[in-house]
């Protein structure tokens, strides 16, 4: 194993962890959020280094940039992470059995975790406050994409917890290379949980490969269903918002349901993706529809591939449906079982809705968008969790915990 002397640093330095100070973690996060935001001109200069090597027409390309804002976002997260109670300690449960023992389960970090990831440097930043927070010790896997990028910010980050006498072996970021892979996903004994956030491929190839636990962070295939009780204007400004706040993050809308008795508010429903340059691809109903009031140099006929397909770009696909059922049954079909969403103003519609759509996150008359640890009041997030064992959803501080039994006796033997 190539990478074991690393693997072993980071595993000591997780038992050192555990020793530290709620008050220090805390100090040395604010401090962070600080460097991060004094060293934007760094982090730009390397971020730009990446950029130059990437097609501007890359979906992933607006992942991958940072800008002085961006920065500032990140270092308010980091902000909110140290502002959070300690995940750490809790009583989750506890009794006192007959014989007298005295039993709790409480809140522990996991040890070390490791996190595979593609072009978002951002995620070094959020991976790293919220194990620190959290007590684990983590180790990184960025791709080679954002390599200067991840670099700078491992710098910066392990420059900080050195100047707190801290043990800077907590972050390890592997080199950009397949071994490095590899290396990190047979790791058993060193590193206790792998988290791939990136693409299905990414996602797949961490799941087939592992000898380690894995908690998926699946792609986004989103749906937002407009019933026939749909409130037009809310509908409006969700799916404008569900498409075009960010197009290139999981929580973006890829297809757009609508239910047949409401095809004749499609185009006011639609009009303005127009000034983003969305492409809709359209099934024949709905395409019909929009001829004549969506620019034909932006409106496809939809096809097999249309359906089922994280877009992560200024496109999305149109589905007529006959009925509430009909809805439901494409989003069981097509969905990744990230977010899915229903404009409705009929109760029992968004009830059945809530109760039938099997996802991490569901929503009525609201944007997907919102599916974020920090919309979600978590703080930053590690990753959108799309299974369901052990976390789903926004994944933050209470997920990057596991538990153990703490027993208290005074003397008893078992017969």
């Amino acid at each position: 194993m190539a990478y074991l002397e690393i693997f072993q640093g980071v595993k000591e330095a997780s038992r050192e962890l555990v020793k530290v100070t709620e008050e220090t973690i805390n100090k040395l996060l604010l401090t962070l959020a600080d460097e991060a935001e004094r060293q934007i001109p760094f982090i730009l200069s390397e971020n730009q280094k990446d950029l130059d090597q990437m097609d501007t027409a890359d979906p992933k390309y607006d992942r991958l940039k940072l800008t002085d804002e961006r920065i500032k976002s990140i270092a308010s997260d980091i902000r909110n992470v140290a502002s959070l109670p300690s995940p750490l300690g809790k009583i989750l449960d506890e009794k006192v059995r007959p014989n007298g023992l005295k039993i709790s389960k409480v809140s522990y970090p996991m040890g070390v975790i490791g996190i595979i990831y593609e072009a978002r440097p951002n995620v070094t930043f959020d991976v790293f406050s919220l194990c620190l927070k959290a007590g684990n010790a983590c180790i990184l896997k960025g791709g080679s994409d954002a390599s200067f990028s991840n670099e700078a910010i491992a710098k910066i980050i392990k420059e900080v917890v050195v100047s707190f006498e801290i043990n800077p072996n907590i972050l390890a970021l592997m080199p950009p290379d397949r071994e490095a892979v590899k290396d990190l996903l047979e790791a058993r004994g060193y590193v206790d949980v792998i988290i791939p956030r990136g693409s299905q491929g990414l996602i797949d190839f961490v799941v087939q490969n592992s000898k380690i636990p894995v908690i998926e962070t699946g792609a986004g295939i989103v749906h937002t269903y407009f019933d026939e009780f749909g409130d037009i204007n809310k509908g409006k400004s969700i799916i404008f918002n569900a498409k075009t706040r960010r197009v290139s993050v999981c929580n973006a809308l890829d297809c757009l349901i609508i239910h047949e008795k409401r095809l004749s508010d499609l185009p006011q429903l639609t009009r303005d993706l127009a000034s983003k340059n969305v492409t809709i691809y359209a099934d024949p109903s709905s395409l019909e529809k929009l001829k004549g009031h969506y620019p034909d140099s932006l409106l496809q006929p939809a096809t097999a591939e249309s359906y089922g397909t994280e877009f992560l770009s200024y496109k999305m696909s149109v589905k007529t449906v006959p009925s509430f059922e009909s809805a439901l049954n494409h989003i069981y079909q097509y969905s990744s079982k990230h977010s899915e969403a229903i404009i409705s103003e009929n109760a029992d519609r968004i009830n059945q809705f809530f109760q039938q759509v099997d996802a991490a996150a569901v929503y009525s008359n609201a944007s997907t968008a919102y599916t974020d640890g920090a919309q979600f009041g978590l703080g930053a997030e590690i990753g959108i969790s799309t299974q369901k064992l052990h976390a789903r959803g926004p994944m933050a501080l209470q997920e990057l915990t596991t538990y153990k039994w703490i027993v208290r006796g005074d003397g008893q033997v078992r017969e």
